[in-house]
């Protein structure tokens, strides 16, 4: 059997080595690194973003088909009026890192804010938008495309929500997306807003 040995440029340690061994890191869909606790601009990559929201299953997969962060973003932008568009594309952006933690978990993990508020921080600061303020209208139409989607995707779940108090779903029935095509719609609608 042959002695496998190290290549000669691994066996250096370089100072962001000596970060990485250190911090928490999640590994992305284009092999980038990016540190949860210190996140850098330079580790932000649309195209990680739209991959992980894409391929990520809303209500932590309690759903009666596959339904993504990727769609459920493109929804509420649909709702909110043009200037808010690019805002309300990125208004979960950081679930592509993070995970999209269901509401009664993060209530339970107030440091997951934290964290949270800083890549989201980081993000827009990358796309050059404000994302640690979302307006109200991008709140709004988060609240609605909620309750559609808890209607459309959630048969099962008869009870009433106390944060949907006065909330009314869209008429139009959820048709869920496979995750390339929800992949490609974000990126596209990325391209869209920053052709703009």
């Amino acid at each position: 059997m042959p002695t496998l040995r190290p290549r000669p440029e691994t066996t250096r340690t370089t100072l962001h080595d000596r970060h990485t061994m250190t911090s928490p890191y999640v590994s992305t869909f284009l092999g980038n690194r990016f540190f949860l606790t210190s996140p850098q601009i330079d580790d932000v990559a649309i195209e990680d973003i739209a991959h992980g929201l894409a391929y990520q299953c809303r209500f932590n997969g309690q759903t009666s088909a596959f339904y993504s962060v990727a769609q459920h973003s493109l929804m509420v932008m649909s709702l909110v009026p043009e200037p808010l568009h690019f805002q309300a594309l990125l208004h979960d952006a950081a679930e592509a890192y993070l995970g999209d933690m269901v509401k009664p978990l993060k209530q339970l993990f107030p440091e997951f804010g934290v964290i949270e508020a800083r890549v989201m921080d980081i993000i827009g600061q990358r796309f050059a938008i404000d994302l640690t303020r979302l307006d109200p209208a991008i709140k709004r139409a988060d609240m609605v495309a909620l309750a559609t989607e808890k209607r459309d995707l959630m048969p099962y779940s008869t009870e009433a929500w106390s944060y949907l108090k006065g909330i009314d779903a869209l008429p139009d029935i959820i048709e869920p997306m496979g995750p390339q095509a929800a992949k490609e719609a974000f990126l596209q609608a990325f391209r869209n807003l920053s052709a703009a």
